[in-house]
């Protein structure tokens, strides 16, 4: 009997033992990157060309706004209604930096033709990238993509703007420009009497930076 009782004990252990299952070691998920702020997104006085200085209410798009009205109201105006559009498309935050070699075309509107020479940037951040290509599509403060397809010169859409399926370039001197969407950014520039280089340069360094 106690023979048998340990025959049957060492079954039912070894029973146990087939059965347990393996324990699963759980690999923590990384947390994602957070994406950049808008305002660290935009270019920076460090990257542009030496004879540009930034102009008043460079920053927040509701300081630049508020700046803007003090000189032109009427242009402010637009400028706010046209923010105002992409804040209904979902944009939760916006930065402009604007620079240029004279005060006079701080608040100029923006691709007007003049001898100074100006850079704009404008960023604006989205809650996702779907909002942020609709919004790209419907145009950014007036600035609306080319029909597919569509020629005109100077003007290229999509991947070989080196910015990305969802882009546009206009590259006829004295104006280029740049409309782009990235991630859940969008992002506008435009660069007046400089050459293609200064606007390449400028393009990337804040494209580097819409994660």
């Amino acid at each position: 009997m106690d023979r048998l009782i340990a025959i049957l004990g060492l079954s039912i252990l070894i029973a146990s033992c087939q059965n347990t299952a393996p324990v699963a070691v759980v690999t923590p998920t990384p947390s994602p990157s957070p994406h950049a702020a808008a305002a660290d997104a935009v270019l920076q006085s460090s990257e542009v060309p030496a004879g540009l200085s930034p102009c008043l209410g460079s920053g927040p798009i509701d300081v630049y706004i508020t700046t803007l009205a003090a000189a032109d109201p009427n242009l402010a105006a637009r400028v706010a209604n046209q923010w105002q559009q992409l804040r209904v498309a979902g944009a939760t935050s916006g930065a402009i930096s604007l620079f240029t070699s004279t005060p006079a075309a701080c608040n100029a509107e923006l691709a007007t033709t003049s001898n100074a020479k100006a850079i704009a940037a404008f960023v604006a951040e989205f809650t996702d990238s779907g909002q942020a290509d609709r919004a790209w599509e419907g145009g950014v403060f007036g600035f609306v993509p080319p029909t597919p397809g569509e020629s005109q010169t100077g003007v290229t859409r999509g991947t070989g703007t080196g910015l990305g399926l969802s882009s546009w370039t206009y590259d006829r001197p004295p104006v280029h420009l740049a409309s782009w969407h990235k991630s859940v950014f969008v992002a506008l520039v435009v660069v007046s009497n400089l050459d293609a280089a200064t606007f390449k340069t400028v393009t990337a360094a804040i494209d580097a930076r819409l994660n």
